[in-house]
């Protein structure tokens, strides 16, 4: 891979890096929510609503990391 295309690519893992540090905001902040909530809503449709998004942006999270391992090995790199 040529130089341009590997800091194409660094930049590309700086944007998702980037991108994680957003969702990692909003999952605290829905998290924070959800914990604020009374007990019985806690257990209510909302509750579970809430608790699903939470868990949808750990598994997303998750996801981005991988992005980030496998574009650092196809720089050539050891993640």
């Amino acid at each position: 891979m040529n130089e341009s295309r590997r800091k194409e690519i660094t930049e590309i893992i700086s944007d998702v890096y980037a991108l994680r540090e957003r969702i990692e905001q909003v999952k605290g902040q829905e998290q924070e929510a959800f914990e604020n909530l009374p007990e019985s809503l806690q257990r209510s449709e909302l509750g579970e609503e809430m608790e699903e998004v939470v868990n949808s942006l750990d598994s997303l999270d998750d996801d981005l990391e991988n992005v980030i391992i496998a574009l650092t090995e196809a720089k050539g790199e050891v993640w």
